[in-house]
């Protein structure tokens, strides 16, 4: 099981300039989540003869040449990502039914965005999105997985908190970090959904925002009857 992660002091303080709340928390993810990245990412790795080699989540070893299915390595990844993101934030589409079921949700909830964005540069591209598509919430950028930022935004706010993410990697983290979140791993790309096993910390494994919200909404009622009947 992996060890529980610190939250980055870049992170801290964003999360510190944030109003204090006392309501229930959904932390979400963007990419795959909010919009779509893995439509996005194959149409421009097809456009440079390249494709993914299986469809999993990981990117280095599985980003490879379509002609001869040879891996690019880790900097030729890095490298690459980073000139996507660079091309694509300010234009990616959304996830049907995301923005709809998260500004239902937050009469009831506070929504906090926390994204692994590379290029810090291009998170006002990002938020001016995202204000577009009618999805005001604070956005935090972080690097790495997400346990400790996680937790961090949870400190002196009552249960349930909730993650969405797609990551398995981020969801391990905040399952190592803070095991009484209500996990939800969201892939919007059918196949990438397909090919993900649940893991037994994962509560509801989904790419679609009505169901994601019906289950998120039964949380907060199922909540609520415990406290009274306690």
């Amino acid at each position: 099981m992996p060890e529980p992660t610190q939250v980055l002091p870049e992170v801290l303080s964003q999360i510190q300039a944030l109003p204090v709340s006392s309501r229930p928390l959904i932390v979400c993810d963007v990419d795959e989540v909010i919009l779509h990245l893995i439509a996005h990412l194959e149409d421009y790795l097809h456009a440079r003869e390249l494709a993914f080699l299986k469809y999993e989540y990981r990117l280095t070893g599985n980003i490879g040449r379509r002609d001869n299915r040879q891996p690019l390595s880790s900097d030729d990844v890095r490298r690459l990502l980073l000139e996507f993101f660079d091309e694509v934030s300010h234009s990616q589409d959304m996830v049907p039914g995301a923005g709809n079921a998260l500004n239902a949700l937050a009469d009831d909830w506070d929504v906090i965005l926390l994204t692994n964005l590379p290029g810090g540069h291009n998170k006002p591209a990002r938020e001016k999105l995202l204000a577009g598509l009618g999805i005001s919430f604070p956005l935090l950028t972080n690097s790495g997985p997400k346990g400790g930022a996680v937790a961090a935004l949870s400190r002196g706010r009552p249960e349930p908190v909730v993650f969405i993410d797609d990551s398995p990697t981020n969801h391990a983290s905040v399952h190592a970090t803070l095991p009484s979140a209500v996990q939800i791993q969201f892939i919007a790309d059918a196949r990438f959904l397909n090919a993900t096993e649940k893991a037994g910390h994962i509560d509801l494994l989904s790419g679609d925002w009505q169901e994601t919200a019906a289950f998120i909404g039964a949380i907060l009622q199922c909540s609520s009857r415990n406290h009274q009947n306690g």
